[in-house]
């Protein structure tokens, strides 16, 4: 055979070969690849569109993401918040000790918690019929703020939000249907506060609600409250009497010490009573936490058999008890050195 000839054969018969002879792909290699590929794509289809993303923008010195307000950052002490604004974030003016005044646009519906936290400087604050929620410690050492009108759009406040406002005088509660709940510790230690409306459409007042609220001097328990907490007015050194009104049905009130209906339960005893001695009357069974709490006038108490429940009289001015063999139950420490 002519040697040219062999080799162009031997060419064609080689590319040949090779075109019959391409690698199958293993089934099962076929089918990851192919589950990654799918995975791929889902990914891809699954990943949000950032395009719409919500963001936060700086106007004026305030920090906003999308409506609501995070954060301010201004040298103005007069604030007045954007019309933009539906929601004031959780502490977004917290400590910002130079704000004197904040005014608050119809647009906003929430104040969230700590918003105005450590506002030392705070002397007023305009809240409008808009806002509907005010969350925990929204107002908490605001020590400068001395007046402050809830609006009736108002249908929960946070616990604590108001506490230790030494310089609060005066409060108006919402009195709409949905505004039930006194939440605990809202006007604790608000030392400057000397009388309180509670609204009719209360149904519940939380613990330490007005401990150590020393300038209180009355407070009248509405036919509406059913569940009053423990120490709600101890330290309380100016209120002489707690009065529930005739028609409710769950609280009464004898001499200005509040009981449950029965009077079986005493819940509460005014510290700034004048008396140094007080009988507890008979059928009382038990003595609701803390009623006794900083009644510092008070040297010595009387208990009558029916009692078979103490808890403590913490900063009393007792400096003993006579317990009788009724008791079956003491909560401790039962007594306390007045502060």
């Amino acid at each position: 055979m002519n040697r040219k000839l062999f080799i162009a054969l031997a060419t064609l018969l080689l590319f040949g070969m090779l075109a019959g002879c391409k690698k199958k792909e293993d089934p099962v290699v076929a089918e990851q690849n192919q589950e990654v590929a799918t995975t791929v794509t889902t990914q891809a289809e699954a990943k949000p569109d950032t395009s719409t993303e919500t963001t936060t923008t700086t106007e004026d010195g305030f920090t906003i993401t999308g409506t609501v307000l995070t954060g301010y950052s201004g040298t103005n002490n007069n604030i007045i918040i954007p019309n933009s604004v539906t929601s004031i974030g959780f502490g977004a003016f917290s400590s910002c000790t130079s704000i004197t005044s904040v005014t608050i646009p119809n647009s906003v519906t929430s104040i969230e918690g700590y918003a105005f936290n450590g506002c030392t400087s705070l002397t007023s604050v305009t809240i409008p019929n808009s806002v509907t929620s005010i969350g925990e410690s929204t107002f908490s050492d605001c020590t400068s703020l001395t007046s402050i009108t809830i609006p009736n759009s108002v249908t929960s406040i946070g616990s604590g939000a108001f506490q230790r406002c030494t310089s609060l005088t005066s409060v108006t509660l919402p009195t709409n249907a949905s505004f039930t709940s006194i939440e605990n510790i809202n006007f604790y230690e608000c030392r400057g506060l000397t009388s309180i409306t509670i609204p009719d459409n209360v149904t519940s007042i939380g613990g330490y609600v007005f401990y150590g609220c020393t300038s209180l001097t009355s407070v009248t328990i509405p036919n509406s409250v059913t569940s009053i907490g423990d120490s709600v007015f101890s330290g309380c050194a100016s209120l002489t009497a707690i009065n529930a009104n005739a028609g409710n049905s769950s609280y009464s009130s004898q001499d200005g010490v509040l009981y449950n209906k029965d009077k079986t339960t005493l819940i509460a005893y005014p510290a700034g009573k004048i008396n140094n001695t007080f009988t507890i009357p008979n059928g009382v069974t038990s003595i609701n936490g803390g009623a006794f709490g900083n009644c510092k006038n008070l040297t010595s108490i009387t208990i009558p058999n029916s009692v078979t429940y103490l808890t403590g009289f913490n900063g009393t001015g007792i400096t003993s008890v006579t317990i009788p063999d009724s008791v079956t139950s003491v909560h401790t420490p039962l007594l306390s050195i007045a502060l």
